[in-house]
């Protein structure tokens, strides 16, 4: 189903999953099992990814115990906008982009049909995720927290950009903008590369060039007259770099996962686009270093995934992406069983909660579960139906849950305390499922 395959070995050589020994880090909300965790590394490979969608059934990676440490590799699905730079030379991401004229490396890319005009899978779901991790003993009604201990970039891998990691951007068709411009022509693409430093030194990120996307033909001789598709390979001689774009602009560097989440039970493989109630592609710039986020568990296992690295991403992320850019992250992935969450915070969290050192979020869509809400066309048919109206009334109601159930505040209380001091924002409106987040300071519990 999943066209992959998976390992696992004791120790950690280059380019092999692997598992070492590791010490448990200190607790949040919750507490490691009193036992030694373990350390593991996941390489982003073809054998190691799962294309845009998540999925109840595929084969886990790696199997972890709760309190164990994974260092995970993510790339950017938009590397193909500038090979050169982001694919050339890296032997994970060639070997993941790997697309001539007798096939593709990862041939599924979305959950529609393997014979799409677009390609297998028609691009119903784009980002590729490295997973899924299984957490053992993981079952519906526990939760899962996972804890980002470090994010760090990728570099390059051409010898010729030694020292520097880069991200596109892309101004695309499911912007936000798209059509609603006052310059011709109206419907247009255009696809920004920008560069940043590898080392974290220097912690912004600047413009390199941009190009207006042209119609590229594919190794199977597909063309694509519009970013209908991921991975297709940008021929750089069919379009016009323009070289002065957004000079003395220096872009603050927010390293983040844009997907990251467990999988869904209500279909077998579901999209990476739209989030819902167990995370996935929530794109909001805070889940980076030092931030936690607790997820429902939906099925056995929890099978946890990550990507859509992004490098940096404002609130609404309005033209379509991010600085799109390969990362590589460090998690800690605690498991809260169900029979152990009453009198807790967590008890009866049905959605993703972000917790920072100074903060706690909640995340609003348009529809909470669009899987269970729209039934049997949900994939398709969410596309036509998000408002920033429904995701702010789902804000609402999951922020009065959270004061409320970890706050133990009364409605009335958690209404009023909304109102004078949660700040409401527009997390995204190009993913589909439109999301809007709610945020709490942690300093106005005094108590």
């Amino acid at each position: 189903m999943t066209e992959r395959s998976a390992g696992r070995v004791k120790r950690v050589p280059t380019g092999a999953v692997g598992s070492i020994k590791a010490r448990p880090g200190a607790g949040r909300i919750g507490t490691p099992r009193p036992r030694a965790a373990a350390y593991h590394y996941i390489p982003a490979t073809k054998d190691t990814v799962l294309w845009g969608y998540f999925s109840r059934s595929a084969k886990p990676v790696i199997e972890v115990d709760s309190g164990d440490y994974v260092t995970i590799e993510t790339l950017t699905h938009h590397a193909n906008d500038d090979a050169e730079r982001m694919v050339h030379g890296d032997r994970g991401a060639e070997s993941v982009f790997h697309w001539d004229k007798d096939g593709k490396a990862v041939n599924r890319r979305g959950v529609g049909e393997m014979n799409a005009a677009a390609g297998a899978g028609g691009g119903l779901g784009v980002h590729i995720c490295t997973g899924p991790v299984c957490i053992k003993d993981a079952a519906p009604g526990d939760i899962l927290e996972v804890r980002i201990i470090d994010v760090r970039p990728r570099p390059s891998a051409n010898p010729v950009y030694r020292g520097k990691t880069f991200g596109s951007n892309a101004a695309a068709n499911w912007g936000f903008q798209y059509g609603d411009t006052i310059t011709e022509p109206r419907k247009r693409e255009v696809i920004t590369i920008y560069e940043l430093d590898s080392s974290g030194e220097n912690n912004w990120a600047r413009a390199v060039y941009s190009y207006r996307w042209t119609p590229q033909t594919d190794p199977f001789g597909v063309v694509h007259p519009t970013i209908d598709y991921p991975g297709v390979p940008v021929d750089h001689r069919t379009i016009i770099r323009n070289n002065d774009v957004l000079r003395n602009i220096r872009v603050p560097v927010r390293a983040h996962f844009g997907t990251i989440g467990v999988a869904p039970s209500e279909a077998e493989l579901v999209s990476s686009i739209p989030p819902s109630y167990t995370g996935g592609n929530i794109d909001n710039w805070r889940i980076g270093k030092g931030a936690t986020v607790y997820y429902p568990v939906a099925v056995a296992g929890a099978m946890f995934s990550v990507g859509d690295p992004h490098a940096s991403q404002g609130d609404s992320e309005l033209c379509g992406t991010a600085i799109e850019s390969s990362l590589t992250g460090t998690f800690q992935l605690i498991l809260h069983k169900k029979n152990a969450l009453a009198g807790t915070p967590l008890s009866d969290l049905h959605y993703p909660l972000l917790e920072t050192r100074d903060e706690w979020l909640v995340h609003g869509f348009s529809y909470a579960n669009y899987l269970a809400e729209l039934g049997g066309a949900a994939q398709s048919e969410i596309f036509a139906k998000s408002s920033l109206d429904r995701a702010m009334r789902d804000a609402y109601h999951k922020m009065r849950h959270f004061l409320m159930k970890a706050k133990r505040l009364s409605e009335d209380e958690a209404i009023s305390l909304m109102s004078v001091a949660v700040d409401f924002g527009v997390t995204q409106v190009v993913d589909g499922n439109w999301g809007v987040h709610a945020v709490v300071k942690k300093n106005i519990f005094v108590g």
